[in-house]
């Protein structure tokens, strides 16, 4: 993002308290890249949103609710993406607003410089080289409150802190981390959320129709519904890593990606596991009607950088026609998509599997299959760290037509971890990664 003094370009902030949402990005250029052999993958296209201050973004949503943006820029869309049905038009969503670490006597806390930020869902409209903002819907409460990015549990969910992690904010039920996004054809949203973990469903107009949690969490003092319809074995996902992926199959069903491994037993084997989830919900039982065991490729295999197996994420799964998916394995700097097809002879929900009693766990085997677990078979289409200009943390993936992809990273609101992220008048000092959408052209249909 460009330097700013103060937080901003005052020509900026002026223009953007002046227009409509609508109008407010900006021109920001990033040249495509090209010129990749014939039967490769390659970028055809790439998009940057523009300085957007997040004050201004966000009470013009709900005005009143930031009071300080500290600097800060609209950021966090990358969260995941989803096509409108219109020509270069999707629906992406933010996080739950900027955050970082900064470590305080030799403990991480967890900061949230901004903590009136309300989660929003954002559609974007690409256009030549420019990503604009074309209408926001911030999440609410039944009564149209925000709800809030802040933590809703003490004791489950990490303490929060203001932008120098000296100061205790409060924590707030009705909080949501939301990752994925699908539209329904009635018009409302569906979206997941990594604190929970919890599946969320939002009117046209963003408000929190019911929350779906796993059995056991004891969520009270919500400002919507929440229903416990999720297996309670979902209690045992890492701080962080709840659900971040979520899929809209043709027959109306829902596909819930975990994250990262449960950490079951412990926190050790969620770490040291590359065996994940996927949940399949129904929207007209409500209920989930099944569940599959994925085996993610060794971590030095998706980023050749990485040794670390407790980096590998999925971020996104992609409805591509029948029961099957593209799921993106990553780290933040690599990623690679895969095939799946969920194959009725995989499930698992209430075997002994789904039970966090039975020992050795799923996440504590080292090849599941071996041991009868019925692992998804899947088939790798495309290595985005290998397409020169796809840039890191790609966390949103869509389907433009039959053999091209758009993606967008988080740019994590142009925040870094550590004290160094503010000066010291508080300001953020911005890390300068951009939010961006890029078309990838696959050498083969899908």
């Amino acid at each position: 993002m460009s330097p700013h003094v103060d937080g901003r370009h005052p020509a900026r902030r002026t223009a953007a308290a002046g227009v409509p949402l609508a109008l407010i990005a900006a021109l920001i250029a990033a040249g495509p890249a090209m010129g990749a052999p014939s039967g490769e993958a390659r970028v055809v296209r790439t998009a940057t949103l523009g300085d957007i201050p997040l004050g201004a973004f966000s009470n013009r949503l709900l005005p009143g609710t930031v009071a300080d943006d500290r600097g800060v820029d609209l950021g966090g869309i990358g969260s995941d993406i989803y096509p409108t049905g219109r020509k270069g038009e999707f629906w992406t969503v933010t996080d739950r607003g900027p955050n970082g670490q900064i470590k305080v006597a030799g403990t991480k806390r967890r900061t949230f410089p901004v903590p009136g930020f309300d989660p929003a869902i954002v559609k974007i409209r690409v256009s030549g080289d420019t990503v604009k903002v074309l209408d926001a819907i911030p999440l609410t409460t039944s009564s149209g409150k925000p709800v809030t990015g802040l933590p809703d549990q003490q004791g489950r969910d990490e303490a929060p802190y203001d932008y120098n992690a000296l100061t205790a904010l409060s924590y707030n039920p009705n909080g949501l981390d939301t990752e994925g996004i699908v539209r329904a054809s009635d018009g409302t949203f569906w979206l997941v959320d990594e604190y929970g973990p919890s599946l969320v469903h939002v009117s046209a107009r963003g408000k929190v129709l019911t929350r779906y949690v796993p059995k056991g969490l004891n969520l009270t003092g919500t400002g919507y519904p929440v229903v416990d319809a999720l297996p309670s074995v979902l209690l045992h996902r890492k701080i962080n890593r709840g659900f971040e992926g979520l899929a809209h199959l043709p027959g109306g069903d829902l596909v819930l990606a975990v994250q990262s491994p449960l950490s079951l037993p412990d926190t050790a084997t969620g770490e040291a596991s590359r065996t994940t989830r996927l949940l399949r919900f129904s929207p007209k039982k409500k209920t989930v009607t099944a569940e599959y065991a994925y085996r993610f490729d060794p971590v030095n295999v998706v980023d050749p950088s990485e040794d670390d197996t407790s980096e590998l994420k999925i971020s996104s799964v992609v409805a591509v026609g029948g029961d099957q998916l593209l799921v993106e394995e990553r780290t933040d700097k690599a990623a690679r998509l895969q095939l799946v097809r969920l194959d009725s002879s995989s499930n698992i929900l209430g075997s002994t599997w789904d039970d966090d009693t039975t020992s050795p766990s799923l996440e504590q085997l080292d090849d599941p299959a071996a041991s009868g677990v019925p692992v998804l078979a899947k088939k790798p289409v495309v290595d985005l760290g290998t397409v020169a200009g796809v840039p890191g943390k790609i966390e949103g993936v869509a389907r433009v037509d039959h053999d091209t992809l758009a993606l967008i990273n988080d740019n994590d609101f142009g925040m870094t971890d550590g004290a160094g992220a503010f000066d010291a008048d508080g300001r953020l000092v911005d890390s300068g990664v951009e939010t961006t959408v890029t078309y990838v052209r696959l050498p083969h249909r899908l």
